[in-house]
């Protein structure tokens, strides 16, 4: 059957769609950690050179100021980005579940198909 075929490369497609949708969300997530982190730095050594750590002090550099919202801004984005992975997460498993669920009816199909015994064979007799 074709039509059954055509829906295993469909629920397959589907499948490695949500994977490279998943590895994305990785990576995003992983980039945001590496720009936070690369802030981090600039906002320590700026705060060093001042010789400021007072936020609410009247002289705190200015760029540390920014940067500690860029980074405060990045890790709310990593934070929306790990709900949105577990999300893809349950959806790649049930993506998964339904191509189980249609290469089981493919096989059986195919054996059926070698077997005869779909039903277009009758006895002769």
């Amino acid at each position: 059957m074709k039509s059954r075929e055509n829906l295993v490369r469909l629920k397959q497609f589907q499948v490695s769609e949500k994977r490279r949708q998943l590895m994305q969300l990785d990576m995003m997530i992983a980039e945001f950690d590496r720009m936070a982190t690369e802030l981090e730095v600039q906002i320590v050594a700026e705060e060093k050179k001042a010789g400021i750590t007072d936020m609410n002090h009247f002289a705190y550099p200015t760029f540390a100021k920014a940067a500690r919202l860029r980074r405060d801004n990045l890790k709310n984005s990593q934070f929306d980005l790990a709900q949105q992975k577990s999300a893809a997460e349950s959806i790649l498993a049930e993506a998964e579940a339904e191509l189980s669920k249609a290469e089981m009816l493919e096989s059986r199909d195919s054996k059926m198909r070698e077997t005869g015994t779909d039903g277009r064979n009758a006895m002769i007799g």
